[in-house]
Order: structure tokens, then C-alpha cells, then sequence
């Protein structure tokens, strides 16, 4: 059983069920160098959490292919750190999406996790590329055809936002597991009931394979208002009621955010979550505090 924390390879399956929660971290590439500066900074700040793997997001239409493949590579051989790449249909041919893999092989990158992906900015419908795919089932099948490696999905805990008929996502779902994938993460979501609730029709799906909830300190109420809008997850009224009074206090804030992921996590782990996956949005602070509250010293 391969070590799941600092640098060895590995595939990020092999870490579940050895009989302590599964941590992750969530990255995106950022535009310019003082991004990606502080990107390093943020994971460098982060590593020594020792998380089990860090994941590297994909832009929209592949806007940022080349810049997630080098950023995945150079986590693994500059930080130590296992690194799982995404990758997206959106704007690719399957040959075009086959050089991406061969490039991640090169890389020495074992992990990816296969998505449809967005529209690109300023679209709003998706438009299945010519000689490509337009479900992630598609691109996962197409990845466990001739590549090796450990394969992730996502899921929706309160639905795609294309998708609201429930027993439809989960057959949907069921699709992209039966196709190869090995465990799954969810979209980000601030009400517990509605994770565990999803987890349960998973499993009278059929669906057995780890199921990761994905968390996201929030540190802006603006902000997690846009991603909610857009992701289609819901601020639960209590959390609301927290929120309002001090939104634009911009250190009261992210304490209550703190707060509430670390209540959330708490409660996950102790419902039976395999981990839990981070959505940094690119910074250290909430999510490493929220990290060492979950500590045996936090």
C-alpha cells in the first residue's frame, strides 16, 4: 500500500479504505506569472498538511491545457506532492484529447479526473465538439481504452444544473462509474443532509466506489453567491442567518466560513466520508484552518 501523502507515485485509489480520511486540495492555473507565483506560494504553504493529492483544474474550451499539464508536473517534482490533472471534452477532438493524455503520461502524471466541462465564457449551452465526446462517461470510457491511469469523477449532490430529475443523475452517474471511474467528488455544497442523501441513492444504485465530499471555506459572500448561482448549490438558511449581518466584514466572515466547513467536515467524517476535498480558490489560510481544526491538535 503506497504511502498516501508526500511524493512517491501512486494512484489515489489505493489511499481509500486504508483507514483514515483521504484529504485533498483543489488549485486552479492562474493567468499570469504573479498568479502562478502565489499559487506556489498557497500549495507550499499547504504541503506540509501532507494532503494525499492535490488536483489541478482545466479552463474552459482548454484555455489553460498546457498550463494544467505543467502545473500538475511541476507539484509532483518541485512540491512532493501527488497531483491529479483534470480534464475536459469541451473544444476537443478525441485525438486532441489523446495528445493531452500522452502528455500527462510523459509527465509522470498518474491521476486524472474526467469532466465535460463548462461552456466556454460566454456560451451557455455546451455543443458536443466535432470528433469528440459530450458526456463524461464518454471521455472516461475513452480514457480507460488505452491509458493506465487512476480515474476520478465528479457528482452533484443537489443536481447538475442541466440535470434537476435526481433519478436521471444517478443514472447518469452510474454510467460514468460502470465506464471506469474509481472514486468521485462532489460539487461543493454547504448542507450535509444533502450529500448523505445522495451518497444513499448512490448506493441503491449500485455505485460502491468512494464517494468525496467536496468543501469550500467560503471567505466572500458575493462570491459564493455567483458560485452557488452557477453551480446550482444552496445556502442553507441557517448559514444565511450567519452570513448576513457581517458580509461585508471581510474578517468576521471568514471565521464564520471557517467555522461552518469545519462543522460540516466534522460531521461528514463522522457520517462515514472517505476524506474530504478542499476548494482552495487558490489560498492557504481558511482551508489550512480548517484543516488543523480536524487534526487530533486542532
Amino acid at each position: 500500500m503506497p504511502w498516501c501523502g508526500w511524493v512517491i507515485k501512486m494512484r489515489i485509489r489505493d489511499c481509500f479504505g486504508a483507514g483514515n480520511p483521504v484529504y485533498s486540495f483543489e488549485f486552479f492555473p492562474p493567468k499570469t506569472d504573479e498568479g502562478v507565483n502565489n499559487l506556489f506560494r498557497a500549495i507550499s504553504e499547504l504541503a506540509p498538511l501532507q494532503p494525499a493529492f492535490v488536483s489541478v483544474t482545466y479552463g474552459a474550451g482548454g484555455s489553460t491545457r498546457d498550463l494544467t499539464v505543467d502545473l500538475t508536473r511541476r507539484i509532483k517534482a518541485e512540491i512532493g506532492l501527488e497531483a491529479m490533472s483534470h480534464l475536459t471534452c469541451v473544444g476537443h477532438s478525441s485525438a486532441e484529447l489523446a495528445d493531452v493524455l500522452d502528455q500527462l503520461v510523459d509527465a509522470g502524471v498518474e491521476n486524472v479526473l474526467a469532466l465535460r466541462g463548462d461552456p466556454p465564457k460566454g456560451e451557455t449551452q455546451f455543443v458536443r465538439p466535432t470528433d469528440g465526446f459530450g458526456y463524461a462517461y464518454e471521455l472516461a470510457s475513452f480514457v480507460r481504452s488505452r491509458w493506465d491511469f487512476c480515474l476520478a469523477g465528479a457528482c452533484y449532490p443537489e443536481n447538475h444544473v442541466e440535470c434537476p430529475d435526481t433519478e436521471l443523475g444517478i443514472e447518469r452517474l452510474k454510467l460514468k462509474v460502470d465506464a471506469g471511474v474509481d472514486f468521485l467528488v462532489t460539487q461543493l455544497f454547504f448542507d450535509n443532509s444533502a450529500y448523505f442523501r445522495f451518497v444513499e441513492r448512490a448506493r441503491a444504485a449500485g455505485i460502491s466506489i468512494p464517494i468525496v465530499p467536496g468543501i469550500m471555506p467560503i471567505t466572500n459572500v458575493g462570491q459564493i453567491e455567483r458560485f452557488t448561482s452557477m453551480c446550482g448549490a444552496s445556502i442553507p438558511e441557517a448559514l444565511r442567518s450567519i452570513l448576513e449581518p457581517i458580509r461585508d466584514d471581510e474578517s468576521a466572515v471568514g471565521k464564520a466560513g471557517v467555522d461552518w466547513a469545519t462543522e460540516q467536515c466534522r460531521e461528514l467524517l463522522a457520517g462515514g466520508a472517505p476524506g474530504v476535498h478542499f476548494y482552495t480558490l487558490n489560498r492557504s489560510t481558511a482551508t489550512r484552518s480548517v484543516f488543523l481544526n480536524l487534526s487530533p491538535r486542532g
